[in-house]
């Protein structure tokens, strides 16, 4: 076991121990240089250190109509004034406006939602407010909130997948605050809207709290969902004001607007005060170990990042170390652990722990509650702990590689800081394109706004049965359709009607199939396959039908509840995939092949010689193998064969076609041209998810000399979604800063022909073979240097009409390319925690 200091000294070497006048931890500068002490220069993994200034507060006055005994309850809570942003988002909502507070993490974006609604219900002792979260650990902890301050008329409840049946009934009738989610509000309250008749018809307000989750098909989906409570609501007589609460994204105005359908004022100057902190980006080294084809590895973040939990944990330092997947924050406590134990402090052993989504109930709040009274020091989590949770005072966040957006970093970067003290931020890459570009370019961690939350409301996998749904709760009508994306939607009403799935009538269009549309906003469609222990016939879960092949196919390693197994067979016909219990010390990676054609294009740019698109593609995808790779380093230990079938999927796509005077200006001869397009492939998806809310996990690509539907040389990357999820079009969008950072990435990187941190790929179809790195440099050279002469583009040229095509179509003829494997999920590391999510 070695820690994260392995060039320098062993793990039974504890850091140099530096004395804190205070008491408790050091302030964040000397934490760092405690952790540093005895590194020298040439092993420093340290990149960049960056310093956060203090912010002190800035406070307003109680608005008038505010309440004394509300305002007395949060005096007691130690609320004695407001903060500047909480009185401006709720004078808005009060004077009837949507509005979103984007402002960061541990502001008080509670309160400024708290205040007009908790005054609403002491006006009108009939109005009620729906509170709407997305996941249950924040779902609870903000109910628990409410209850401490609410008149007991409110009578503040849970419904959810968690509320009894038997209470279920109470709720409906009796609570003035109910805490829900997008699910059960799409299964259970929206299709029962004649007996919620009474709740929806004195609505106020609706929150949704933590809006940024709400992305890709997921959010498309909510942002429908969220038009259908507009629409029913209307219906009964209400028009209830929606209070949207995010992290720090672009535009949040926007991102709000799309998502409730309505225009939504944004909030975004904070007023509440922040500790200073220093902010350590970190690069493990390379190391001798190679991976495929020879490529050097780095030591992995998930070990570095126990190394610095221990090494916190000795300081005194209360920590959390953020981690991608449920078995990785085990593993990661686990070895900080053994380190302690390794330097006989067996006395902190206990004082180490993980927290994930799959623990029960009254586990997840002892562990809430020892870590916020000091008797954890450190714990190594999923993104669980990253929402909403009332965890502050620590002195210390480590993150084990990105988290996927800007967003998430700041939230949970934001974990930390005392009020007086300064705190210490850690950011460990992983050997990954995007994790190395932000370790070496600040700028784009601290220069930059986060990235956009994009979500596609228009998507046709999304938009034909979101109005499914819409029309066997209320037929709809031609007003109506305006909400739901009108010249889009009453095409996709056409499309419903073909299909025989809506009937028209005088007054409207009316549902035509058999009970009530069964839609998973979660998923893409695809019936689910479960998971069965084959030794005792137990229902483990389901994974999403799309994904199946490459997560639950035969010798797949998954993960449920921070168990492992090993899946024996999948039975594709039956849906179902065997497993038994087993613990091995590698996991799995699926190989596959691609095909693609372009079924549309929506916009062309021409760039001299080279030409960008976005469009319609069909792509057509087969699992053919997968890899056994060791934990912790990544090294392929064996290849096995699998024998699946084909699948298809009609997305969304962005690609580059470069004529013969742009591959003679890159000097890259026939032999090099594939390896050099297949390598820039792989970078840009890998830097996609810099300017997108997306992992590149949601994502897939091709390369080839010539493709036969474009007729030259063409790069494609896509969206791994049905009807695509709005990453595609915001690649299109922002070309050239996307295209800037895959060039820097794959240019700064000190292997010498390609690896997992530039242009290697965990999940190449083609086993990451050809790929030319010097080749891809001189490709993107070309491209950019085309881009630097081309205007900017206009709103306009951005607008994409869309075109309904609720079923794939059959690809057209197949051609030989490169590729990027297609989007699967990795057990346990892309998007919320599954086991946090409330169902």
């Amino acid at each position: 076991m070695t820690s994260l200091r392995s060039v320098q000294r062993s793990a039974d070497v504890p850091p140099e121990p530096m004395p804190d006048p205070a008491g408790g931890a050091l302030p964040g500068t000397d934490l760092l240089e405690a952790l540093l002490s005895g590194t020298d220069a040439d092993d420093d993994p340290v990149t960049h250190v960056h310093r956060l200034p203090a912010r002190p507060s800035r406070l307003a006055a109680w608005p008038d109509w505010v309440g004394a005994p509300l305002r007395d309850r949060l005096a007691e809570r130690g609320v004695p004034a407001p903060f500047s942003h909480q009185v401006e988002a709720a004078e808005l909502a009060r004077a009837g406006s949507h509005v979103v507070v984007a402002t960061g993490t541990a502001s008080g974006k509670s309160l400024a939602y708290q205040l007009p609604a908790l005054t609403a219900l002491a006006d009108d002792p009939r109005a009620c407010v729906l509170y709407l979260a997305p996941t249950k650990a924040l779902a609870r902890d903000q109910l628990a909130s409410v209850a401490a301050l609410a008149d007991p008329s409110v009578r503040p409840a849970a419904y959810d997948g968690d509320t009894p049946m038997e209470e279920r009934e109470w709720v409906r009738r009796h609570s003035r605050w109910i805490v829900t989610n997008p699910d059960m509000l799409h299964r259970g309250v929206l299709p029962a809207h004649q007996k919620w008749s009474s709740t929806l018809r004195r609505v106020a307000y609706v929150v949704v709290d933590e809006c940024h989750a709400y992305r890709g098909v997921f959010g498309s989906h909510v942002g429908h969902v969220l038009r259908r409570l507009r629409r029913i609501c209307r219906r009964y007589g209400a028009e209830p004001v929606f209070v949207l609460a995010s992290a720090t994204v672009a535009d949040p105005a926007l991102a709000a607007g799309r998502l409730v359908g309505a225009p939504v004022t944004a909030v975004t100057e904070d007023g509440s005060p922040r500790p200073g902190a220093t902010f350590a980006l970190w690069e493990p080294p390379l190391t001798e170990r190679t991976g495929e084809h020879g490529a050097p590895l780095r030591r992995s973040a998930a070990a570095d990042a126990a190394g610095l939990l221990a090494d916190l944990v000795e300081q005194n330092a209360r920590t959390l170390a953020f981690v991608r997947s449920r078995r990785g924050a085990e593993s990661v406590a686990e070895q900080a652990r053994a380190i302690l134990r390794s330097r006989g402090r067996g006395d902190l052993v206990s004082r180490v722990d993980s927290y994930r989504g799959g623990y029960l109930p009254e586990e997840r709040r002892e562990l809430e509650r020892a870590l916020s009274t000091g008797d954890l020091l450190g714990v190594a989590t999923t993104n669980a702990l990253e929402l909403g949770i009332d965890i502050a005072g620590l002195d210390a966040v480590v993150l084990a590689g990105y988290p996927g957006t800007l967003a998430s970093m700041w939230q949970q970067a934001g974990r930390a800081g005392r009020a007086q003290r300064e705190s210490l931020v850690v950011f460990v890459a992983r050997d990954d394109p995007l994790d190395h570009y932000l370790a070496h370019h600040p700028r784009a961690v601290f220069g930059r706004p986060v990235e956009a939350t994009v979500t596609d409301p228009a998507n046709p996998y999304v938009l034909g049965p979101q109005l499914c749904c819409a029309a066997a709760e209320l037929p709809l009508t031609h007003a109506d359709l305006a909400d739901f994306g009108g010249e889009v939607a009453e095409a996709q009403v056409g499309e419903l009607v073909a299909e025989g799935l809506l009937r028209t009538r005088p007054t409207g269009w009316y549902w035509a199939g058999r009970g009530r549309p069964d839609v998973d906003i979660r998923g893409s469609g695809a019936a689910p396959v479960s998971i069965v222990e084959g030794a005792t016939g137990r229902l483990l879960g389901t994974v999403d039908g799309d994904a199946s092949h490459a997560t639950v196919h035969t010798g797949a390693l998954y993960v449920h509840r921070g168990e492992t197994y090993v899946v024996d067979e999948l039975d594709v016909e039956d849906a179902c995939a065997v497993v038994h219990p087993e613990s091995p010390e590698w996991t799995t990676v699926a190989r596959d092949t691609v095909d693609l054609s372009i079924v549309s294009t929506d916009r062309t740019r021409r760039l001299g010689a080279v030409t960008a698109h976005t469009g319609v593609v069909d792509v057509t995808n087969q699992v053919v193998a997968y890899q056994r790779r060791r934990l912790g380093t990544g090294e392929v230990l064996a290849e096995f064969p699998l024998d699946l079938p084909p699948r298809q999927l009609r997305t969304r796509a962005v690609w580059l076609t470069l004529d013969e005077r742009a591959i003679d200006r890159a000097d890259v001869d026939d032999a090099a041209l594939p390896g050099s397009l297949h390598a820039a492939e792989h970078a840009s998806i890998g830097l996609l998810p810099l300017l997108a809310t997306c992992d590149r996990w949601d994502l897939g690509g091709v390369s080839t000399a010539l493709h036969p539907d474009t007729g030259a040389a063409t790069i494609v990357v896509y969206d791994g979604h049905p009807g695509g999820a709005g990453f595609a079009e915001r690649g299109y969008a922002v070309l050239r800063d996307w295209l800037q950072a895959t060039r820097a990435t794959v240019a700064s990187c000190e292997c010498e022909s390609g690896c997992p941190s530039c242009v290697q790929s965990p999940k190449c179809g083609n086993g990451n073979d050809p790929l030319d790195k010097a080749g891809a440099v001189r490709v993107l050279d070309v491209v950019l240097d085309e881009l630097a002469h081309a205007p900017e583009l206009t709103a306009e040229e951005l607008e994409v009409t869309r075109r309904p095509a609720l079923r794939p179509a059959l690809p057209g003829a197949s051609t030989p390319t490169t590729t990027e494997a297609d989007p699967g999920t990795e057990a346990g590391t892309a998007g919320p925690d599954p086991a946090d999510l409330v169902f």
